[in-house]
Order: structure tokens, then sequence, then C-alpha cells
């Protein structure tokens, strides 16, 4: 069984679209497997860490949800903190409270999220350390 994680860009309480242009530019240096166009990429960061990525576009709305599983802490949880903040996303664990990088964040997750969404700092292990706290 693998654990997930969404990354969830939302705007006045909605999943808004994601850039896929920004994820294009965050993601391509590192996609080994699969790509933008297929709607995964398998992503591998030069200490070795992988993870799958499932990305697909839903029509006119766009790319609304990027996510990852079977990833590798690290580096590529770095990337994975680095590729949220390009998409201005939030990371919604599969089992825990919604991670935003930015208290203005707050007011655009659904009201259900606000309360337990927790502020971490875009930074190297920030990730890790929030999903192992939880």
């Amino acid at each position: 069984m693998s654990y997930s994680i969404f990354l969830l860009r939302f705007v006045g309480g909605e999943v808004a679209a994601l850039d896929a242009e920004r994820f294009r530019q965050v993601t391509e240096p590192y996609v080994v497997a699969g790509g933008f166009d297929e709607g995964f990429s398998q992503l591998r960061t030069p200490d070795g860490g992988s993870a799958d990525l499932y990305h697909a576009s839903h029509g006119d709305d766009g790319m609304s949800c990027v996510t990852a599983t079977h990833f590798a802490r690290g580096t590529m949880l770095d990337l994975l903190t680095h590729l949220a903040v390009a998409l201005e996303a939030a990371v919604v664990p599969q089992d825990g409270a919604a991670l935003i990088f930015h208290e203005d964040q707050r007011r655009h997750l659904p009201a259900e999220l606000q309360a337990h969404a927790a502020v971490i700092t875009p930074t190297d292990g920030a990730l890790q350390t929030a999903l192992e706290a939880h």
C-alpha cells in the first residue's frame, strides 16, 4: 500500500487549476518515465530518490490536482515542496491536516480544512518533518 499526498490549489474554498507550465518547469529535469502529456510522471532526484506523480488534466478546467505516491524521503520531498510552492498549492496528506506555506493561504481552503491546517516553511526538510509529525 502506498501513502499519497495531494497538491491542490484553492481559491475561495474551491479547487482551482494548477499552472501546467510551472509544473513542467519544476518536474521536467527529473522525469525518468512518462511525462506531462501522459498524465503520469516518474521522477528521480540526483540522490536516487523517486516518486510517482499523477497529474491528469480535466478538460477546460486544466490540471486540478497532482497526486504523489511512492515518494522517497529527503531530496524528493524537498522537490515536492518546491513544486507545491511554485503551483501555489497546499499539500494535503491522505490522512492529515492540510499543509500550507503562507498564512494567507488558509482563507482559501475549504472550511473543513481551515482550522487544522498547519503553516510550514518552504525550506528543505520542512515537508518531511511535517509529514512525520502526523
